[in-house]
């Protein structure tokens, strides 16, 4: 499954909406090295029920708004 997530880092707390049709994930970690990718992966990990290596960033790796692939589909 491709879902569209719009990513706002350096957050006060992590969590997932959805707004207007997309996700908005906002994640305590800051946009640099990879770890605001990293606690995303994480935090739609524990929210779909699906482990880590299931979670791929297929587009938009450096940019606010991804497209995720969840599940090996």
């Amino acid at each position: 499954m491709l879902v569209s997530v719009k990513v706002i880092p350096k957050s006060s707390r992590s969590l997932i909406k959805e707004e207007g049709g997309r996700l908005k994930a906002y994640v305590t970690a800051a946009p640099e090295k990879g770890k605001a990718n990293k606690a995303l992966v994480g935090l739609l990990s524990a929210h779909f029920k699906v482990k880590k290596k299931d979670i791929r960033i297929i587009r938009g790796e450096h940019a606010q708004i991804k497209t995720v692939q969840i599940g090996t589909d």
